[in-house]
């Protein structure tokens, strides 16, 4: 097995600096990041932590572009995301990046087939390439038996290797995983950590919110949200040397 530390570019792929965000509601202010700083490397295996409400799911939306930020830049394969239109964006997202949510957010009237091949068709993938990548996908995931089934015909584990499936079959430049344990029991959660590692030895570029110590220290490399700001975390992780 290839080392994944040797995949991994000096070159950040992403760039963010000064990256504030602030929610309105009424004269009610609430600061989610305060001037945050974040670098992300091709081939790293990044996780976040922090307690909950300082800010880091806050930060996976504004550094993917899911959400609009008030200050800030953020730069993804040396664009400025937010010079983008949203139409810009929205293509950019979907040709680049990927997501897994705690959720799993699949569309329950799909079936796991049509679920993956999703992004595929939203890029302009012709039909039959997308659900031969689907196909594969889904056999990458260990469910290759499984495609026909439509979400609520899954277990929680297997509803979230779908939604890896789907993170993964544009072949994007960062999946970004929220809490992708947090609604699993434990022996599901381990199933879910191992195949996140073995995309990561792959070769792609993952970037982790989690609560969870043991994930969280099992990456490449860890940073802490705390009080809408990013700081380098002082633990040793196992993946580091």
């Amino acid at each position: 097995m290839s080392d994944p530390f040797e995949a991994t570019d000096p070159r950040p792929i992403l760039t963010a600096r000064g990256v504030a965000k602030t929610y309105r509601t009424g004269t009610h202010e609430v600061p989610a990041l305060r001037g945050a700083d974040l670098d992300v490397h091709a081939g790293e295996l990044l996780m976040i932590m922090g307690p909950s409400g300082n800010g880091k799911t806050t930060l996976l939306n504004c550094l993917s572009g899911l959400d609009d930020v008030d200050a800030g830049t953020v730069r993804v394969d040396g664009r400025e995301l937010f010079a983008m239109s949203d139409r810009e964006r929205t293509r950019h997202r979907a040709e680049r990046m990927g997501f897994v949510f705690q959720a799993f957010n699949l569309i329950p009237v799909l079936s796991a087939e049509e679920n993956v091949e999703l992004p595929l068709l939203v890029t302009g993938v012709a039909a039959r390439t997308a659900r031969e990548r689907a196909r594969e996908m889904l056999a990458r995931v260990g469910l290759d038996d499984r495609g026909g089934h439509r979400p609520g015909e899954l277990s929680g584990g297997e509803q979230q290797r779908v939604t890896v499936a789907r993170a993964l079959v544009a072949e994007p430049a960062i999946v970004w995983a929220d809490e992708p344990t947090g609604a699993l029991d434990s022996r599901t959660a381990g199933g879910i950590v191992e195949l996140l590692h073995e995309v990561h030895q792959a070769g792609q570029t993952l970037v982790v919110v989690t609560h969870d110590e043991g994930l969280g220290r099992s990456g490449q490399r860890l940073v802490h949200v705390r009080d809408g700001r990013v700081t380098p975390s002082d633990v040793p992780l196992a993946g580091a040397r």
